[in-house]
């Protein structure tokens, strides 16, 4: 019976997943109806998966349901953006402060070869985004709290999405961006909390000013 449930509820996440890779490389935007029977026959199954599938993405902010329409991609207003990213860096502030010297030591290990990774994927800034929500995303694995690490996972969608648009066609950006996390690394690593997290405050600070000048353009 588990066994079962588990696959029932995979496959509604294979479909939610495959529609949030749709939305980040700009296959699906804001407005966009998402309808049933062309998921259904995309994914060979019934149509109660791509509902609970479709379920899952307004849980998740990530679509909206209108009467008389259906279920379509949602938007954010700029008050909405700017609290997602407040909240962002709310719990990375917090998860700072849960790391012991061990939990920090992993942190770092697993921080260093994301910057590898980001360090080759600096033109590419849909990657370049995934990676550095994965890169901040330690910090929440790292400090070992469960409602931490749901709450942040929800926001996973909504941040890519905004760090990718406010680095849209800002080389200079990412350059600053990649070097920030690796000081952010270098003071975690020798243990200065303080300036770690006044580093990481005005970083992610910067990203919504990012955000509304992109929106003018």
């Amino acid at each position: 019976m588990v066994e079962k449930r588990t696959l029932d509820n995979a496959l509604p996440k294979l479909i939610k997943d495959s529609i949030m890779e749709d939305i980040l490389k700009g296959k699906l935007e804001a407005g966009d109806k998402l309808v049933e029977s062309e998921y259904s026959q995309l994914f060979g199954t019934s149509r109660a998966p791509v509902r609970e599938a479709f379920y899952l993405l307004t849980l998740e902010g990530i679509a909206k349901k209108i009467p008389r329409k259906g279920t379509v991609v949602r938007g954010f207003s700029r008050e909405e953006m700017s609290d997602i990213l407040k909240i962002r860096n709310f719990l990375e502030q917090l998860a700072i402060d849960k790391l012991t010297v061990n939990m920090r030591e992993k942190c770092v290990q697993e921080m260093s070869k994301i910057i590898s990774e980001m360090e080759n994927n600096e033109q590419d800034v849909r990657e370049y985004a995934k990676l550095n929500f994965e890169f901040h995303f330690q910090l929440i694995v790292a400090s070992e709290s469960e409602i931490l690490r749901n709450i942040y996972s929800n926001l996973g969608y909504s941040l890519i999405s905004l760090q990718t648009f406010s680095l849209m066609g800002k080389e200079k950006v990412v350059k600053k961006s990649l070097e920030e996390h690796k000081e952010f690394v270098k003071f975690l690593s020798s243990g200065e909390i303080e300036k770690a997290k006044l580093l990481l405050n005005s970083h992610n600070d910067a990203v919504f000013p990012r955000v509304e000048e992109s929106l003018k353009e």
